[in-house]
């Protein structure tokens, strides 16, 4: 009997820094199922680039920030699995998708609270606990949280909140799926290019100089310093790592 190739699920997969991720799973040769809010296109290219490595991939429409869906997603999930994957199971779960929101603590208002701790908090709380049953054994959980849950940078207190909870929620998990051999790690990306909050780190000098010259490697980070390690993640070669915050950031503000 051939040997099932691992796979991987990864939300907001199909642009930024999830686009990158799951390229660089896809390239270690595990399939992924990517999910996209509401640009099949931008989802259905990244599948046809995923499919043109010669591994198998799929894209599923998912509103992170709707639990109410979660049950027919993964209705859809276990269809995909068997149609695509010919698996039951599948062994990697990646909570990327997010939306970014600036605003000072003074002015969040609570609408924007709402919207971030549904998606960034609740949203990837309740869809890792729903994935459970279609876990395999002895796979891995990536949560995303940010650099900004460290230092702190005015206009993101709900936002940087949010990813402090899910940083500690992270150690939970490896905690609690331990006896299932699930591992429960969580990356932190610094400042990168995308169009991430409407790309103000790609798009404004400013703020890009400004950020190169608080990081120790002199320059703010692109998707290709990130997908890899969200990637490496997902290889026995990191069978050890759990429990653990890793930062990405080029060494920003030390």
């Amino acid at each position: 009997m051939e040997t099932q190739n691992k796979i991987a699920l990864v939300t907001g997969g199909s642009r930024g820094l999830g686009k990158n991720a799951a390229l660089k799973i896809a390239s270690k040769g595990i399939g992924v199922i990517l999910t996209y809010q509401s640009k099949k296109e931008e989802a259905d290219a990244t599948v046809n680039e995923i499919k043109a490595l010669g591994v198998p991939a799929a894209a599923i429409q998912l509103n992170v920030g709707d639990t109410k869906t979660f049950d027919a997603f993964f209705s859809e999930v276990k269809s995909i699995l068997k149609s695509v994957f010919h698996a039951e199971k599948f062994d990697f779960l990646i909570n990327n998708a997010g939306i970014g929101i600036h605003a000072s603590f003074a002015d969040t208002t609570e609408e924007q609270f709402d919207a971030l701790v549904n998606i960034h908090f609740k949203g990837a709380f309740f869809l890792t606990q729903k994935a459970l049953p279609l876990l395999n054994d002895g796979s891995g959980i990536v949560n995303l949280s940010s650099g900004l849950a460290r230092f702190a940078t005015p206009g993101y207190a709900a936002y940087a909140s949010m990813k402090g909870a899910m940083e500690t929620l992270t150690k939970y998990q490896a905690k609690e799926l331990g006896s299932r051999g699930i591992r429960s790690n969580i990356v932190a990306p610094g400042a990168i290019e995308t169009d991430f909050g409407g790309g103000m780190v790609r798009d404004n000098d400013q703020i890009n100089t400004a950020i190169a010259a608080n990081t120790a490697l002199g320059r703010v980070g692109l998707p290709d310093d990130i997908g890899g390690i969200v990637a490496f993640l997902c290889t026995e070669d990191a069978r050890w790592i759990n429990a653990q915050r890793i930062e990405a950031s080029g060494g920003m503000f030390l």
